[in-house]
C-alpha cells in the first residue's frame, strides 16, 4: 500500500489569470466566485480534491494587487497569510498573454515562503495557439529555477487538470486525509449562498461597481409543509447612486439578479429556493474598518 498524501496549494498570478476557475475544475463543483471582473475572490475558500492518492486542500485567495482601499489592504494581507502556510503554491499566467512586469514581481515574491513547493501553470491553453504556449512555456520557465513543475493547462476544457492533480499530490507531505471524503468545501451554507448572489450582482456591471458590492444572508430556512427553502439577503453597496443601478428600471435589473442566483443556490440546497434580497447603502464601508469587521472582512 503505497502512502496517501494530503496537503494545501494555493493559485497565485495576477489577477483574472484564471484562479478560480481553476479551482472550481479541480473539486468538480463550484465553490469560488468567477467573474471576468478582477479582483472578485474575497476570502480564502477552500476547495477540497479527493484522489486515489490521497487529497489536495485548494486555497482560492484574491489576486495579489496593489491595495487602494483598507478592503484591498486586507485582501493583500490574507494571501500573504495564506502563502506562508501552504505545502505547495502554484504561479498562473495565461497562455493568451506575454509575462509581463507584474507577473515577473508576484513570481520573484514567492521567494518569501521558503517552506512552499512552487509550480508553475500556464493557464486558458484552449484559447491560445500552439505558438503561444510554448512561447509562455519557456517565459515562465525562465521566471524562476525552482519550479518542481511547469505545466500548461486549460480549466474550461479540463485538459491536463489530472497530470495538475497528480503532480501536486506527489509533492503533498505524506498524511492522511483532512477533511471527509465527501466533502468539496469548508465554507458553510451561508457564505456559499452569499458568494452566489454576489456572484449573480456582479453580472454586467459597469466597472466601478464590482468592489462595491457585498453580501450578508440573514436566514436560510426550510418553510414548514413545503419543499421550499426561504433565503432572505441584502446586497450591500457604497452609495445611492449604485443602489439604483442594482435595482434597475422598474426593478428589473434585481429581478434578473435574483433569477441567476436561485439558479445557483437551488442545487446547493436540494429544492426549489424563495430569494428575498434587499439593497442597502453602508457608506464608503471598504474604507471603514467598522464596516469591514460587520461585512466579514
Amino acid at each position: 500500500m503505497t502512502d496517501t498524501r494530503s496537503g494545501f496549494v494555493t493559485f497565485v498570478g495576477r489577477p483574472n489569470v484564471g484562479k478560480s476557475t481553476l479551482t472550481n475544475a479541480l473539486v468538480g463543483e463550484k465553490v469560488a466566485t468567477t467573474s471576468e471582473k478582477p479582483q472578485t475572490t474575497r476570502r480564502a475558500i477552500r476547495g477540497i480534491v479527493n484522489r486515489p492518492g490521497g487529497q489536495l486542500v485548494v486555497v482560492d485567495t484574491p489576486g495579489i494587487h496593489r491595495p487602494r482601499t483598507l478592503l484591498g489592504q486586507r485582501l493583500n494581507d490574507l494571501v500573504e497569510q495564506v502563502l506562508g502556510d501552504v505545502d505547495v503554491i502554484a504561479f498562473c499566467a495565461p497562455a493568451t498573454e506575454k509575462v509581463g512586469p507584474g507577473d515577473r514581481r508576484i513570481a520573484e515574491s514567492l521567494s518569501g515562503y521558503p517552506r512552499a513547493k512552487k509550480v508553475a501553470l500556464v493557464t486558458k491553453t484552449d484559447a491560445a495557439s500552439r505558438d503561444q504556449i510554448t512561447e509562455r512555456l519557456v517565459e515562465v520557465d525562465a521566471l524562476r529555477e525552482d519550479w518542481a513543475a511547469v505545466i500548461p493547462l486549460s480549466a474550461v476544457t479540463n485538459d491536463q487538470l489530472d497530470v495538475l492533480s497528480d503532480e501536486l499530490l506527489a509533492l503533498m507531505p505524506v498524511g492522511p486525509a483532512l477533511y471527509a471524503d465527501d466533502v468539496v468545501t469548508d465554507e458553510t451554507l451561508e457564505d456559499r449562498i452569499a458568494e452566489i448572489i454576489r456572484e449573480a450582482a456582479l453580472h454586467g456591471v459597469r466597472d466601478e461597481l464590482p468592489h462595491s458590492i457585498a453580501v450578508t444572508v440573514d436566514d436560510v430556512a426550510a418553510r414548514e409543509d413545503s419543499d421550499l427553502t426561504d433565503v432572505y439577503a441584502n446586497i450591500v453597496v457604497e452609495r445611492d447612486s449604485q443602489k439604483a443601478i442594482i435595482i434597475g428600471r422598474k426593478g428589473s435589473r434585481l429581478a434578473d439578479v435574483g433569477a441567476r442566483a436561485r439558479a445557483g443556490i437551488e442545487p446547493l440546497v436540494g429544492g426549489r429556493v424563495y430569494l428575498s434580497l434587499h439593497v442597502r447603502v453602508a457608506k464608503e464601508w471598504q474604507r471603514d474598518p467598522k464596516q469591514l469587521g460587520r461585512l466579514g472582512f
